[in-house]
């Protein structure tokens, strides 16, 4: 098989870039440096057309490998024929390769080899070549006392058992049955006897029937979780014409018609057989396997790009923020991180019950807030989330002056962090929950920079991330935490283990050996000093360098995505305009002026050259949109709140095949189905959606024993520009009147002094 054309084939690309992929991917080259460093190379192929070209080179390798061996295996049987070894040669999937390699596989004795020894192969021969012939008649040749064989019965059924093996091991039949059933086939899913009130959750599937090619992912594997659980009992069915069109397509195969001739009836006899005890069994555990596999990579894809929605959420910046981390017996944690993330102070308030210290939290925050000067509060959105919240609020009625901004963020994933090895390392004297909130203040600043510290499968944005294949979803979602950190660049400087871990050539070791030697050298200055690193060759440098950035070093193209090999690019373009690089930097209208082609060279081409131009003109540019945050409705604390036709501002926390889930700030995310997602149909909510998304829902239907929220995002222009509706307007509580900001600032402060 010609790979390289394969591949370009499956890109639609020319087969010279993907020969010049393989050639850097062989040399070690990564994705993220190949996208963006050696565009000239590869005809400008961006991140997604690598990865997915990186994939298909594993698979038909992997495919070319098991190629070989089944060659061999089949060569030390010596049983290869010419054309057997052209439809080997041939198969362009592991499917294919593996049914024709199915008669020669290893494997325990079966029935029919127990029948070969007794000599009953030229038996099941002359009667399937000549059905002219008499069974019983025939039999009576091979009978054998030293084999069992002692009767014409048991000569014939060794002589089907032969035939049924022979048929059901035809590559080219098989191929066509499993498209045929694939096509045709009913899956059907009904509960297992006695197990209905265990089984609640899976209520839906208790009696229910698909057509398996059209089950989508999240069904499917909520079928298979079932099953699992014992709760579930899952079938395919077809109807009587399509089986007796099954049975039909194996006597065709092998030239078997009913024309009143001895054999005919014991024949197709032996054909029926064979599909009902062996290859309808067989088909279905395979077409089983082919959905579950199916379901998985839909998934994993799911999952994978509501992980980069996540990462590649808008980052508050550089902003002291306040983390809270809400609970009610033991407290709500709170914590203050300076700009760069540094713990700066801790403690606990108590304003829920039992306590019920409303007043002292208050007085608490207030006090946290002016000394530090707080810019951000980050809340998070588990227990006692919304009555943190509403704390925060009347904090920003009564002391306006402090200009806070408050977000309710999704802390999935804090405890994780919080009880990891480099939670203990960052913070030895911190107790747990105090980390936890450090995590939640710290994933508003840069969600890409600390989610990245937590297991992917933790951060809670998957569709049934356990019941998928662990080793295929983990080699998805580290693809996505590489491309991600790649995009956005690393602070060489102040940059974590797994961050910098996640740079185009490096790996946790050498992450370890730069922070070991930043801790002991102090700031780099320049990309070149991380050379000095240990362990950091050469190569490793070249993938990395164009990543990692330095800000307020000796040179300013290190703080931008310019590739240390083309600074010559740079002083080529100062030279031409007879200026400093302070004086072209940012400096649009000059920027734009230049002529790429005035640049390139014989390694860098116009694509460089224009990247370079652009870099300059906004170095260091975050791909990242802007921050905004979402508006949760006063008065809606719980679900008990919420009625049918409310219009509330929501974000989206996860993305699945049947539709999206919405934070409205009532502890339990509604869901949009996919069909209210939009005015028109859609196919995938992606479409249309994304994680991190802020929007506005309507409120459709609310069941609260099953503490299920159905939303809606098709609104009417009508109900999107009017006002709150009456319900949410009855559910808000009358403010008070104030008092002035500075004598309530006093006020609480006072309190504060007083009960301490």
């Amino acid at each position: 098989m010609d790979i390289t054309r394969k591949i370009a084939d499956h890109l639609k690309v020319n087969e010279k870039q993907v020969a010049a992929v393989i050639t850097l991917l062989d040399a070690g080259s990564t994705v993220p440096f190949i996208a963006r460093y050696r565009k000239e190379v590869t005809g400008s192929l961006d991140d997604t057309q690598l990865r997915v070209l990186e994939q298909k080179l594993t698979y038909w390798r992997e495919l070319e490998e098991r190629r070989g061996t089944i060659i061999n295996s089949i060569n030390e049987q010596q049983k290869m024929t010419p054309e057997l070894q052209a439809s080997i040669l041939a198969a362009e999937d592991k499917a294919t390769l593996e049914d024709l390699y199915l008669p020669y596989k290893p494997k325990r004795r079966t029935k029919a080899q127990i029948a070969r020894e007794a000599g009953l192969g030229p038996l099941a021969e002359q009667i399937l070549s000549n059905p002219e012939l008499n069974p019983s008649s025939e039999a009576e040749k091979f009978l054998n006392a030293d084999h069992q064989i002692n009767d014409t019965a048991a000569a014939l059924e060794g002589a089907r058992q032969i035939l049924m093996e022979q048929f059901s091991e035809n590559a080219d039949l098989l191929g066509s049955l499993r498209e045929y059933v694939w096509k045709n086939s009913i899956l059907e899913s009904v509960v297992a006897k006695g197990k209905e009130e265990a089984g609640k959750k899976f209520t839906d599937y208790f009696d229910y029937k698909e057509p398996i090619n059209k089950i989508p992912s999240h069904r499917a594997l909520a079928l298979f979780r079932g099953r699992s659980e014992d709760i579930l009992r899952l079938s395919l069915t077809l109807n009587d014409e399509q089986n007796a069109n099954c049975v039909s397509r194996i006597a065709s195969t092998f030239n078997i018609t009913s024309q009143n001739r001895p054999a005919d009836a014991w024949l197709y006899e032996t054909v029926e057989k064979t599909w009902r005890l062996k290859l309808q069994i067989y088909l279905e555990l395979d077409l089983m396997t082919r959905l579950r596999q199916t379901a998985e990579e839909e998934a994993i894809f799911v999952f994978a790009d509501n992980l980069k929605n996540l990462l590649m959420a808008a980052p508050a910046g550089n902003r002291i923020t306040m983390g809270l981390d809400p609970g009610l017996r033991t407290g709500v944690k709170v914590v203050v991180i300076d700009d760069t993330g540094k713990l700066l102070t801790y403690t606990t308030i108590f304003p829920h019950a039992p306590r019920d210290d409303w007043k002292g939290s208050l007085a608490t925050l207030a006090k946290l807030a002016q000394e530090f000067k707080v810019d951000l509060v980050s809340i998070g959105n588990g227990t006692a989330s919304r009555e943190t919240d509403k704390l925060v609020t009347e904090l920003m009625q009564k002391l306006p002056q402090l200009k806070l901004t408050k977000i309710v963020v999704s802390e999935a994933g804090a405890s994780v962090y919080s009880a990891s090895e480099l939670a203990a390392k960052e913070f030895p004297q911190l107790d747990v929950t105090y980390r936890g909130a450090v995590s939640i203040a710290r994933r508003l600043q840069d969600p890409l920079a600390e989610l990245i510290k937590i297991d992917p499968k933790a951060i809670g944005v998957g569709q049934y991330q356990h019941d998928v294949n662990q080793i295929k979803l983990g080699n998805s979602l580290q693809t996505v935490l590489e491309d991600c950190v790649n995009a956005v660049g690393v602070d060489l400087n102040t940059a974590s283990v797994p961050l910098l871990a996640s740079v185009a050539g490096l790996n946790e070791t050498l992450a370890k050996n730069i922070i070991a030697y930043r801790d002991e050298n102090g700031r780099f200055k320049n990309r070149m000093s991380v050379k000095k690193v240990p362990g950091l060759g050469e190569k490793k440098f070249q993938q990395a360098a164009g990543f990692l950035r330095i800000t307020q070093g000796d040179n300013p193209l290190d703080s931008s995505a310019v590739h240390p090999e083309a600074y010559s690019i740079v002083e080529r373009i100062l030279d031409q305009q007879k200026k400093s690089l302070r004086d072209i930097m940012g400096n649009s209208e000059l920027l734009k002026k230049l002529n790429p082609g005035d640049f390139i060279d014989d390694t860098f081409g116009v694509p460089t050259v224009t990247d370079i131009i652009r870099e300059l003109d906004k170095p260091g540019r975050d791909p990242r949109p802007e921050f905004k945050t979402a508006n949760f409705q006063e008065g809606i604390v719980s679900i008990n709140d919420i009625k049918p036709g409310m219009i509330l501002e929501g974000v989206v926390t996860n993305v699945a095949n049947f539709g999206a889930f919405v934070d409205i700030g009532v502890h339990q995310d509604g869901l949009i189905h996919i069909s209210q997602l939009a005015n028109h149909f859609i196919k995938d909510p992606k479409e249309v959606i994304k994680v991190g998304e802020i929007i506005q829902v309507k409120v459709l239907e609310i069941d609260i024993p099953r503490q299920r929220i159905s939303l809606t995002r098709r609104l009417d222009e009508k109900s999107t520009n009017s006002p709150a509706p009456k319900e949410i307007q009855k559910h808000q509580k009358p403010q008070k009147a104030q008092q002035p900001p500075n004598a309530m600032a006093s006020a609480l402060l006072a309190a504060l002094e007083k009960r301490q």
